[in-house]
């Protein structure tokens, strides 16, 4: 073992008694900044994904968690000043309260959403406590440095920020594409935590134990070992608390949750077994007690002319090709939705397959798992049908899909007199959001006529059927199947709109100026 090394400090500076030599002691503490500075971008990426996954409002997540934590380190600075008497004993403790929050963070979230619904709030204070833990890192970092060798500040300077950066690139990339892949976010989050703590805190008992009291060494080892017990306590018990808390956010039993690249796919099935549904990101998709009524709007008016080629934009769940599959002159249905488990689990679950009549076992049907708008930028297909049955565009990834950009692509991929029909959100719940729709097609070249119905599960629902040579009639093809729902009479009284849910002048989303389309603008979750 390496014999203790005094380092003679300039005069007012304290006598330092390291277990190695000052180079392989900086190269320590940089080290510990590398890995410290890592585990911190994970924190504040994972505040970000719980908040995309829970809310789906990515941007303004963002904004949130971005700017509470700068804010929060400003703080965090200045409050260090008061520690530099004690910076070996203050780091390991910042070290390991940031550990406990950071690893902890993601659970905390989902319990002040899914029990108390507080998750704002949450979200904030946890922001500003990893912030203000993790600003206060630096300057005892930088202390603790000097302390092993005195050189000139911008040097140190250099030195701790090179390995603060390099750190925070690896924690970057690792993170969506190492800890989310092999170990989801929870779990990927108490990892980093333990990680932190080890390096953290054990760096600093090995080091600078001759800085430390043996009070101070007792504490920190008990803390450590207190912070590594919750941590892996945690870890084994994080399935059974994401299971419980996410049934929590659901009236019915969960019978199926998943987590893809893409989303969280969750079905609930209620205790008569009459009422199952499908949530995407939280978000309801369908209820078995009155998902045709939607579909039938949807799909039937649109079908009142041409339609050999139909293509399905999103519908993973097969219920809008059911529809479309009810006309024996459709030659050829091509699907496009990005999430290939959604159309597995839509092939395979018993009751899903039910529901959709098995449409995707028809010859017919064509499917390509790939992004709507990707896809369309590269087609040169013709259509006679297309249907558009995409998710609310709640994101900066949804909200490309109602674009006038995206209708733009739309209309290329219409043949000559083709239809096109477009689930625009409720324009009861979200009468603006409903509106740019309809204007962003016209915007593109597709003039359109706007029609509502009543789905129970949803609310108030609207459509928009559109062409290129303009407004057409919303009605049913004379050789339309019997349907459950819709007929002429309800084809008319959903032209009807209200005088105060139809702004003035509503504004078309583009690619640079996207709005956001939904209910949770509005705080309407659809269940």
């Amino acid at each position: 073992m390496t014999d203790p090394v005094t380092v003679s400090e300039e005069a007012g500076q304290t006598r330092l008694r390291l277990p190695v030599p000052p180079r392989p002691a900086r190269f320590l503490v940089l080290f510990a900044v590398f890995v410290c500075a890592a585990c911190g971008l994970v924190y504040e990426l994972a505040l970000v994904s719980i908040g995309s996954y829970l809310l789906g409002d990515t941007i303004t997540q963002a904004s949130i968690v971005l700017s509470v934590m700068v804010f929060a380190m400003g703080i965090g600075s200045l409050a260090s000043k008061r520690l530099q008497a004690r910076p070996a004993f203050s780091f390991a403790v910042i070290e390991g309260l940031l550990s406990l929050i950071g690893g902890l963070s993601v659970l905390l979230l989902y319990a002040a959403f899914a029990w108390f619904s507080m998750y704002q709030p949450a979200l904030v204070l946890l922001a500003f406590a990893i912030g203000a833990l993790i600003g206060a890192e630096i300057p005892l970092l930088m202390t603790l440095i000097q302390r092993i060798r005195k050189q000139d500040a911008s040097h140190a300077v250099a030195d701790l920020f090179a390995a603060d950066y390099v750190g925070g690139l690896l924690g970057g990339l690792a993170f969506p594409f190492l800890l989310l892949p092999l170990f989801g976010l929870p779990k990927g989050a108490l990892m980093v935590g333990a990680l932190n703590a080890v390096v953290g805190v054990a760096v600093v008992l090995w080091l600078f134990r001759e800085d430390l009291s043996g009070r101070a060494r007792l504490l920190l080892g008990g803390g450590l070992s207190v912070v590594l017990v919750l941590l892996t306590l945690t870890l084994f018990a994080s399935d059974r608390f994401e299971l419980t808390a996410r049934q929590a956010l659901y009236r019915d039993p969960v019978v199926y949750a998943e987590r893809t690249d893409y989303q969280e796919i969750v079905v609930t099935e209620s205790l008569d077994g009459r009422d199952v549904r499908l949530f995407l990101n939280g978000d309801l998709q369908f209820s078995s007690l009155d998902e045709y009524r939607y579909h039938e709007s949807l799909v039937h008016p649109a079908m009142a002319g041409e339609r050999e080629d139909v293509l399905l934009l999103g519908g993973g769940d097969g219920l809008g090709v059911r529809e479309i599959l009810r006309y024996d002159d459709v030659e050829n249905v091509t699907l496009v939705d990005l999430d290939p488990e959604v159309v597995r689990l839509s092939r395979t679950d018993p009751v899903i397959r039910e529901l959709n009549d098995g449409a995707f076992e028809d010859p017919r049907v064509d499917v390509v798992n790939a992004d709507a708008f990707t896809w369309l930028r590269e087609n040169r297909q013709r259509f006679d049908v297309v249907i558009g049955d995409l998710p609310d565009g709640q994101d900066v990834g949804t909200s490309k899909l109602y674009t006038v950009e995206f209708y733009s692509l739309v209309r290329e991929a219409l043949s000559d007199g083709g239809r096109a029909a477009i689930q625009g959100g409720s324009p009861y719940f979200a009468s603006a959001a409903y509106w740019s729709v309809g204007r962003a097609l016209e915007e593109a070249g597709l003039p359109n006529t706007p029609y509502n119905v009543d789905v129970p599960s949803f609310g108030n629902w609207g459509f928009f059927l559109a062409t290129s040579g303009g407004a057409p009639d919303v009605e049913l093809p004379e050789d339309h199947p019997r349907l459950r729902f819709l007929d002429s009479d309800v084809l008319r009284a959903a032209l009807v709109f209200p005088k105060d849910r139809r702004p003035e002048d509503p504004k078309a989303s583009t690619l640079l100026h996207p709005h956001i389309i939904g209910y949770h603008q509005q705080g309407w979750r659809g269940y």
